[in-house]
Parts: structure tokens; sequence; C-alpha cells
């Protein structure tokens, strides 16, 4: 039995798994959906930022430079970014709160982009990976955004939260690829446009996060030290045996990587086959779409099985995508897969992060955000390079063949995640 410490200001998970209780269904009042509406926005159009680099970087550096097996590195680069920023983001805000930390984010973010388009507009292709570089600060701020939403309410409105402010991809599923359809041929060279339409996005959430109102670094201290006044903050090793915390993450690791690994295939692999530039942008909105549609009841359905339920179904649907990529090569395998696929990534992914938030206590918060996104990331940056390079070298078949073995080690993980105690299912 995982048992926590009795000292530990951390709630048995199960608490998580249940649906508020009459009088706590008005606890979240109008200032906190307020900030998680805000919160939504920014994540709305963040995201779509994420969204215009998987689909428009492949493209726009296979114009100059004529490697395909290398056409998503600067994507690569920006998980690396990633991995590399993610600690001193979080331990910046942990000292100076988060609004200034995902503002820090948002410049990072338009230096990038500008970086990026100096980059393809002269044809150099170390400087769009140094742009990637940058903008992977960015993206480690914009994943934080699901662990500050769980900040800004209280722990039965946790799995919501982070739904809620996930489901702010709704929007960058409409927005980005849009922009790209727009923007991709607006000037030459083809797609500069689009990376000067991210710079712009960058700025209004450096403006919407203004007025986000997050605990200060004062309060948040106190009510930390007020929880664990017996219980210092455990050494980081500690956190990460738990059994839970290694399940749990190594869910999320499967899942976003693997979603990596399927969208930033898809362009080369679409575009490969035929079809036009706008089909690839079309698919993606169609991806996106399969990604945070599902956000505006993923945590009323954890609330409701329990998040390890929700996971495995999560990995079924992943696995329907996979058998849908196999069954042809028309412009509807394609977009169903794909579509899909993002619906399995987000129940999976949702969940993975609900039980994470599960595992540290206040005091202990950022560094082990920190670590979990360092991990998720790590994976990302391997599949989107391996993506481009199986692509090239493979073919879309024997990759989505590869991407089954990476759902089975998913699953063994879930299946682990399920036998600790204390579950996130109701039912136990």
């Amino acid at each position: 039995m995982d048992a926590l410490n009795p000292q530990s200001s951390l709630k048995p998970a199960t608490e998580l798994a249940q649906s508020p209780a009459p009088d706590q269904a008005q606890d979240l009042d109008r200032r906190a959906r307020r900030n998680l509406l805000l919160l939504a926005c920014c994540q709305a159009v963040g995201q779509s930022c994420n969204t215009m680099m998987f689909a428009a970087t492949g493209l726009s550096v296979i114009t100059f430079y004529h490697r395909p097996d290398l056409a998503n590195l600067p994507v690569t680069m920006q998980h690396i970014g990633v991995m590399i920023w993610v600690f001193p983001a979080a331990l910046l805000m942990q000292r100076v709160g988060r609004s200034i930390g995902f503002r820090v984010g948002s410049v990072f973010g338009m230096a990038g982009a500008i970086i990026m388009c100096t980059g393809l507009y002269t044809a150099n292709f170390a400087v769009m990976c140094a742009g990637g570089l940058i903008l992977g600060y960015a993206v480690a701020c914009l994943q934080m955004y699901r662990f500050a939403a769980a900040e800004l309410v209280p722990i039965h409105y946790r799995a919501k939260a982070i739904s809620w402010v996930t489901a702010g991809g709704v929007a960058a599923a409409v927005i980005g690829p849009s922009l790209v359809r727009v923007t991709h041929d607006l000037t030459m060279p083809l797609y500069l446009a689009t990376y000067a339409a991210i710079l712009c996005l960058h700025v209004m959430v450096f403006t919407i996060m203004s007025f986000i109102t997050f605990p200060s670094v004062a309060a948040s201290a106190a009510a930390s030290g007020a929880a664990d006044s017996a219980a210092p903050p455990r050494p980081l090793w500690v956190i990460a045996r738990q059994p839970r915390f290694i399940a749990s993450v190594i869910a999320g690791m499967l899942a976003f990587g693997t979603m990596s690994f399927i969208m930033s295939a898809s362009p080369l692999a679409i575009v490969g086959c035929g079809f036009p530039h706008s089909e690839a942008h079309w698919v993606i909105f169609m991806h996106v779409l399969g990604m945070f549609v599902p956000a505006f009841f993923t945590g009323n359905l954890i609330n409701r099985f329990g998040a390890t339920t929700v996971m495995a179904w999560g990995i079924v649907l992943m696995l329907a995508g996979v058998a849908a990529a196999l069954g042809g090569l028309t412009e509807w395998n394609f977009r169903i897969a794909l579509t899909v696929n993002g619906v399995g990534w987000n129940f999976l992914f949702v969940g993975a992060t609900t039980v994470v938030t599960t595992c540290y206590r206040p005091n202990e918060r950022g560094k082990t955000q920190a670590l979990n996104d360092l991990l998720v990331f790590s994976t990302t940056a391997t599949s989107s390079f391996m993506a481009g390079f199986l692509q090239d070298r493979w073919g879309w078949h024997p990759l989505n063949w590869f991407s089954v073995l990476l759902m089975l080690a998913a699953a063994a993980a879930v299946i682990w995640l399920r036998s600790q105690r204390p579950t996130l299912s109701p039912a136990h």
C-alpha cells in the first residue's frame, strides 16, 4: 500500500475522484471562474502558437533545406528547449509568482518567433533551430498552465480546473491551423507571415496574463507553511520514487510522445502522398480539435469513473487511431486517424496530470512539476525528431506500427498505477 505520510498535506487520491458535495458546488467563486477563463484564453492563444509550429515547420524547412529527415529538427529543438528551461522557469515562478513567470515566458516566445522569421528569411537552418530552442521556454510555461489552474481552485475542483484550462485548446484548433492556411503564402518565402503571426500571439498572451489574479508568493508560502509546518519539503528523489508518480509520469510521457510522433510526421506523410499543403493544415486542425474538445468533460469523467479508467480509454482510442492510419492512405484515413489520436491523448494525458498533482505537497510543487515536464518533453523531443527520420526512412505505416509498441508500454503503466493504493477510482 502506497501510504501517505500522516503529516503530509496531500489529500487521499480518492478525494480527487469524487464529485463535490452539494454544499461544495458553490465553492468556485466568481473570481476563480474569471481567472480560469482568462487562463483558458491564454491556453488557447499559446497552444495556437504550438499548433502552428507543428503545422508549418517541416513544410517551411523543406522549401530551402532539402533534407526531409531533418525537417522537424526546429520542433525537436523546441522540445529540447522545454527540457533545458523547465526547471529555471518553474523555480522562477516559485520565487516571483506565476504572473511574472508566465509573462517572462511570453517574452521568450516573442524573441523565438523573431528568430524563426530571421532564419526562414535568410534560409538559415541553424538559426531556425535556435529559434525553436528559445521558443522552448514559452512552451515550458504553457505546459504549466494546467498546474496553475489546479492552484486557483479548491482540491475537489482540481480535475475540472485542469480539464477546463486544457479545453482552451479547442480555440487553438481553430486559430492555429486557420492562421497557417491564411498566412502560409501571404509573403515570401512561404510561411514567413506564419512565424510573424506567432509573434503577435505571444504579445496577446502577455497582455491577457496581466489580468489574471494568481495567489501571491507570500500567500502561497504562508499557506504552504501552515499546511506543512511539521513536514518540510522532501528531496526530489523521494517524491520521484513514489510508484504513483512513476506510473503517472510514464503514462504522460508516452501519451505526449506518441501524439507528437504521429502529429509531427503527418504533414510530411500527407504531402508525400500527393495531397496539397491545405490538406495537411486541415488534418492538423481536426487533430487539435480532437485533442481539446474532450477537455470540456474529461474532468467530469475522471470524477465519475476514476483517472485510471479514463486513461485506459485513452489508450484504446489511440490504438483505434493507429488502426485508421493503417487502413489506407486516403484523406479520410489521415483525418480520422489524427482526430481519434487527439481524443485519446486528452484522456490519457489529463488523467496522468491529475494523478501527478496528488504526489506532492504545496511546498514541493515547483521542482516536482518541473521534473514531470522535463521527463514528458524529453520524450516529445525524441519523438518529434524520430518522426521526420522514420517517415523518410520507413514510411507512414511502419511508423504507426511502432506507435503500437509505445501504447502497449502506456497500458502497462496504467495497469501498474491502478494497482497502487490509494487509487483514483471512486469504486475502491
